[in-house]
């Protein structure tokens, strides 16, 4: 495989009309320019996002992917030799390969298949958090309310349960915030509450809380100085396409809110693979689209890549897909009108290659194979190849679920994410508030009730900001997506 390697990703061979055989290499330093991996179910987008993530590792480059099918375990495991296997790099002019795991890292929000992953519910921001509990405008409007109060009065939200206490307090004192931060109608408080509790039931309530996620752990290398794979698995998660997509929006703001300026430099501090993506284009806001496309944009300077994984890159927008300098076309089949002028579209959008009848081969293309146009070292995008996607060194294919197990345990990130933490937040101060003004108010009278209400929830705000003054110690700061920015 060595003599096989060009200095940058090889991610197979190209094939000409004429049968002859030449090696295809993605240089690294491009790979910030975001791309596309598309093709029918069955067509081989998993191998060739696996033969990408081993070779970013190899490489030094963090690698951060959702595991739909749990295929992508295999990375983890070596391959073993096999008829199929050696004809397929025989068909290559590969030779001999050299078949070795890949550093992995479990997680998983449900915590079933792997290290728990967590964030808070300040820390996600009301953007996304209205987007996973499918809220209609008034609804977001009302819950963006709800985190400017616990904002300013330095409430942390951590978990559900804080989140279900505020707007209880809210709905208990509503004509005193009214006042203050405009109408609230108490059929939309608790419509907004009947959804959290939908997102409990479905084990939404496992993701947030604490130790919430380091975004730092994400560039550990191994003793060799490969990059870890970090799988996120979704097996359970793509069941809940709006936790999924407004998980992955969530991850790549952090990253663009806390990284710094990286550039363009030999090769990407880590690539993230969005696959399934198509589940936050259908479902998203428009107001959550919008900035995303914005963060699509600017994540590129901070030394991340995104690519899209998907059936049909019509499914992405063309405002996303105008960004994207790499694309991995495998087949999809055509047999409406309307499929075969899409199948026009996507050959039209590859730079021509005089060659390839791009059209005919989108749909004539065998498992393996794809039409690929990457960009060269000056970023020009180059000519559409016919490729041969090299069959990766690691297992195709889940590993054993006691090996799975026994990788998660053995992971640092095991001890230090496993145990969850309950510290004092919003639900315990405002539980102790409340208590203490019930216990210092004698009842008011019916004349006085309405003013006298009033007052006792303006001290029970007062004595919250008292009590929680020293936690944060500085004004909460949201980012481009409204998340917290830490």
């Amino acid at each position: 495989m060595d003599e096989f390697q060009l200095g940058g990703v090889l991610l197979g061979t190209e094939a000409s009309e004429g049968g002859a055989l030449s090696p295809y290499s993605v240089d690294l330093g491009m790979l910030n320019r975001h791309g596309l991996i598309s093709g029918a179910t069955g067509t081989g987008k998993t191998v060739t996002l696996q033969v990408l993530a081993e070779q970013l590792s190899r490489a030094g480059v963090s690698v951060f992917a959702a595991d739909v099918k749990g295929d992508l375990s295999g990375l983890a495991e070596s391959a073993q030799p096999s008829p199929k296997r050696e004809a397929r790099q025989q068909r290559l002019g590969m030779g001999q390969m050299e078949y070795r795991p890949t550093p992995l890292a479990f997680w998983d929000l449900y915590q079933q298949h792997g290290v728990a992953l967590r964030t808070t519910v300040s820390e996600m921001g009301p953007l996304l958090f209205s987007h996973i509990l499918d809220l209609n405008t008034i609804q977001t409007d009302v819950l963006h309310l709800l985190f400017r109060f616990a904002d300013e009065e330095g409430l942390l939200l951590l978990d559900l349960k804080d989140l279900t206490r505020l707007i209880q307090t809210v709905s208990e004192n509503r004509a005193t915030f009214v006042t203050e931060y405009g109408h609230v109608a108490p059929q939309t408080l608790g419509a907004i509450r009947r959804r959290i509790h939908v997102l409990e039931d479905v084990g939404g309530d496992q993701f947030f809380g604490e130790p919430a996620f380091v975004l730092q752990d994400l560039f550990q290398t191994d003793f060799g100085g490969n990059g870890i794979v970090h799988l996120l698995d979704a097996t359970t998660l793509i069941r809940e396409p709006r936790l999924y997509s407004a998980f992955l929006v969530w991850f790549l703001s952090e990253l663009f809110e806390e990284l710094e300026e990286y550039g363009d430099q030999e090769r990407p501090r880590l690539v993230f693979f969005f696959d399934e993506a198509h589940l936050l284009f259908s479902k998203g806001s428009r107001q959550l689209l919008e900035k995303f496309e914005t963060v699509v944009r600017l994540i590129r300077s901070k030394g991340v890549g995104i690519f899209f994984v998907t059936q049909n890159p019509l499914d992405i927008p063309e405002s996303i897909r105008g960004q994207l300098g790499a694309k991995v076309q495998h087949a999809l089949r055509a047999h409406s009108v309307k499929e075969k002028k899409a199948l026009r579209v996507l050959a039209e959008s590859f730079v021509a290659n005089p060659a390839l009848d791009t059209e005919r081969l989108i749909s004539e293309l065998g498992v393996g194979e794809a039409l690929v146009s990457f960009l060269n070292e000056e970023g020009i995008p180059e000519s559409v190849q016919h490729l041969l996607i090299a069959p990766p060194a690691s297992q195709i294919g889940p590993i054993a679920l006691p090996k799975r197990k026994e990788l998660i345990t053995r992971s640092p990130f095991f001890t230090k994410y496993h145990q969850s933490l309950d510290r004092e937040s919003a639900y315990e101060i405002l539980e102790r508030r409340a208590k203490e003004q019930q216990e210092n108010v004698e009842p008011p009278t019916e004349k006085k009730r309405s003013s006298r209400r009033q007052s006792v929830f303006e001290s029970f705000l007062k004595s919250i900001s008292r009590s929680i003054g020293y936690q944060i110690g500085r004004q909460i700061v949201r980012g481009m997506m409204g998340s917290l920015s830490r």
